[in-house]
């Protein structure tokens, strides 16, 4: 069991069965009043995120999530194949598990699966990716007082922003937590 007092952005909870991960925590300690703490949770199975308030000696019922190192192999049908990096047992993800993971994978790229008991809760990437530019305008010259941008396509078939002076066949660093350009590799 977990407090409510104890409660810090990333801990797992089950609350009636449903998983929640915490992504924001604030201690209030009014004037006069009792304290209080107030946490943002993002459910695992659904994504919804919901905002509540609960007195610091409420108690949760902690849900500790399984990480294994795995590696994406193909995608067949609808889902994602992936194997164990310790067992070597091949096994499919669905697409609604995988989330935005899906828009920075490549075959064979390494991946975090988190499970909670037999199922599959969602994945992790690296922190960062290195993925090719496929179709982009091209650069423009002159106005470089103010750092503009423009779309582009990668190899997975996702768009994101990138500066002007990046062009089609570039490889790019991409931060997976935000999807945004970090730099030219």
């Amino acid at each position: 069991m977990i407090t409510a007092g104890d409660l810090r952005p990333g801990s797992t909870i089950d609350r009636g069965g449903e998983l929640y991960v915490c992504v924001d925590f604030q201690h209030v300690k009014q004037g006069r009043g009792t304290a209080f703490v107030r946490a943002k949770f993002k459910n695992l199975l659904s994504g919804s995120v919901t905002e509540e308030t609960f007195r610091p000696e409420e108690k949760f019922e902690d849900a500790r999530i399984e990480r294994r190192a795995a590696q994406y192999l193909y995608k067949e049908d609808d889902s994602y194949i992936v194997m164990d990096m310790e067992t070597f047992d091949q096994y499919p993800i669905s697409p609604s598990d995988m989330g935005s993971a899906t828009s920075y994978l490549k075959e064979n790229d390494s991946l975090t699966v988190m499970q909670y008991g037999d199922r599959i809760v969602g994945v992790e990437l690296p922190i960062t990716v290195d993925l090719a530019i496929t179709e982009t305008a091209p650069g423009f010259k002159g106005d470089t007082a103010n750092p503009g941008t423009k779309p582009a396509t990668l190899e997975t078939g996702a768009t994101i922003d990138v500066p002007l002076f990046v062009s089609e066949g570039d490889t790019i660093r991409i931060d997976t937590r935000n999807g945004k350009y970090i730099e030219r590799v």
